[in-house]
C-alpha cells in the first residue's frame, strides 16, 4: 500500500538523519577536539585515528554476520542506539580522561567504543534500511540522502558550539542517539519469513563466499579503484588549501566547499536510483569508478582554485552512485541474505585493509614526487582497474522481484 510505502520510507530516513546527526556531532571536528581541546601531538592523533581503523576493521565482519543472521530483526540496531545515547557521558567523564592520564589505554577504549557504535555500525544500517527497502519498495538512495542531510546539519552546527564548549556537542549526540532509538520502533516488520529456519544465514554459508570467484572479481573493483580513491582523498585538502593564496583562506574554502558538496550529493542520492536502475548495476559501478578516475587525473592537471573546487564536487556525484550501485549489484549476483556480510566485508573490511597497507607509502609518493604527480599517477593506476573491472563484474540485469528468494552462485 502506498501509505505502507511512505511510512517506511520516513521512518528509514529519519533513522538515517538521526544517525548521522549523531556521529557528525561527534566526529565532524574529532581532530579539532584531539589537538585543541586535549593538546595531543599530531602523532598522538595518528595513533588515535590508526586505532579507530583496527577496531572498525575487526568488528565489521562480525556485524555483518550479525545482522545476516538476524535478517530485518532489529536487535543489534537498538544496541547501536544504547550506545549512540551514552556517547555524550562517554566522552565527557571517560574517553577523555583516559586519553589525558592513560592515552594508550584511553585510544584503545575509544577506539573500540567508535567502531561499535559508528566506525562499522554505519555499515551495518546501510545494509538493514537497503534490505528492509526491497521488502518495502523503498530505494535506498532516496533514504540515504537523508543521512547526508543530517551530516551536514550537525557539521554547521557543531563549528559554533565547539568554540563555546565541546561537551555540546557530545551532549546533543547524546540526544539525537535517544531520537535514533525512537526512529527504530517506527520502521516497519519485515514483508518476508525471514525468520523462518530456511532463510536463517548459516557460518557455512557466509564461508562458502570465499569460495566464489565473483565475490573476488567485485574486489578487484573495490579495492583497485574505490580504495585507491579514498586514499587519495585523505590528504586532498592539503593539496587543495595550498593553491590558495593563503593556506587560512584555503581552509575556509574547503570548508565552505565541501558543505555544499554534502548538500549536492543529498540530491544525487535522490536522482542516483533513477541513473542505476536504467543503466544496471555493473554499469553503474563502472560510471562511479570512471568519475572517481576523472576526479583523480583531473587533479594532477588543474592548479588553480576554481578549477580545482569544481573537481572537488565531482565526489557528490560519485558517491552516491557508487552506494546505490554496490548494493544493487551485490542482490543481482549474490544471495540477497548475505547483503549484509558482502557489504561489509566485500567492501568496508577491504578498504579499511588496503587503506592501512597504502597510506603511508603514497603519503611518501607526496614527498617524492609532489601531489600533481601522484595524482596523475594514482589516477592511471585506478583506470587500468577500471578496465579490468569492465570484463571482471558480472552483468546480469536487475531482477524484477525486489528481493530474490534464492539467489546463489559460484
Amino acid at each position: 500500500m502506498k501509505w505502507q510505502s511512505n511510512s517506511a520510507y520516513w521512518s528509514s530516513a529519519l533513522t538515517f538523519f538521526a544517525f548521522f546527526l549523531t556521529w557528525s556531532f561527534c566526529y565532524s571536528l574529532f581532530p579539532l577536539w584531539l589537538n585543541q581541546t586535549l593538546g595531543l601531538t599530531g602523532k598522538e592523533t595518528g595513533v588515535v585515528f590508526a586505532t579507530n581503523a583496527m577496531a572498525a576493521l575487526f568488528i565489521m565482519p562480525v556485524y555483518g554476520v550479525l545482522q545476516d543472521r538476524l535478517g530485518t530483526g532489529k536487535q543489534l540496531l537498538f544496541v547501536l542506539g544504547i550506545l549512540m545515547a551514552g556517547v555524550g557521558p562517554f566522552f565527557i567523564f571517560i574517553y577523555q580522561p583516559l586519553l589525558e592520564s592513560f592515552f594508550l589505554l584511553g585510544a584503545v577504549v575509544g577506539a573500540v567504543y567508535s567502531a561499535l557504535t559508528f566506525g562499522a555500525a554505519v555499515g551495518t544500517l546501510e545494509a538493514f534500511i537497503e534490505r528492509l527497502g526491497r521488502q518495502h519498495d523503498v530505494e535506498f538512495g532516496k533514504a540515504r540522502l537523508w543521512g547526508s542531510l543530517g551530516w551536514a546539519s550537525a557539521t554547521f552546527i557543531a563549528g559554533g558550539l565547539f568554540n563555546i564548549d565541546p561537551r555540546l556537542n557530545f551532549a546533543l549526540a547524546t540526544i539525537t542517539g535517544l531520537a535514533f532509538i525512537l526512529c527504530l520502533f517506527w520502521l516497519p516488520k519485515s514483508t518476508s519469513q525471514a525468520s523462518s529456519r530456511k532463510s536463517k544465514v548459516g557460518l557455512s554459508e557466509v564461508w562458502s563466499l570465499f569460495r566464489q570467484g565473483k565475490f573476488w572479481r567485485l574486489s578487484v573493483y573495490v579495492m583497485g579503484v574505490s580504495c585507491l580513491y579514498q586514499i587519495y582523498d585523505q590528504q586532498f585538502p592539503i593539496y587543495f588549501s595550498s593553491l590558495f593564496s593563503s593556506p587560512q583562506e584555503g581552509n575556509r574554502f574547503y570548508g565552505y566547499l565541501n558543505s555544499l558538496q554534502v548538500f549536492v550529493e543529498a540530491g544525487m542520492m535522490f536522482v542516483a536510483p533513477y541513473i542505476v536502475n536504467r543503466i544496471g548495476p555493473k554499469q553503474g559501478l563502472l560510471l562511479s569508478g570512471a568519475i572517481m578516475a576523472i576526479r583523480m587525473l583531473a587533479s594532477g592537471l588543474v592548479a588553480d582554485p576554481v578549477s580545482i573546487s569544481l573537481v572537488k564536487l565531482l565526489h557528490a556525484l560519485e558517491l552516491p552512485i557508487l552506494l546505490v550501485a554496490i548494493f544493487k549489484y551485490i542482490v543481482v549476483n549474490f544471495d540477497a541474505r548475505l547483503s549484509a556480510t558482502i557489504y561489509l566485508i566485500g567492501f568496508h573490511v577491504f578498504t579499511q585493509v588496503v587503506t592501512t597497507l597504502l597510506s603511508s607509502p603514497v603519503g611518501e609518493l607526496y614527498d617524492e614526487l609532489g601531489f600533481a604527480d601522484s595524482y596523475l599517477l594514482l589516477g592511471s593506476i585506478v583506470t587500468v582497474n577500471l578496465i579490468f573491472s569492465f570484463w571482471l563484474l558480472e552483468n546480469r540485469e536487475q531482477a524484477t522481484n525486489p528481493e530474490p528468494a534464492k539467489m546463489t552462485g559460484g
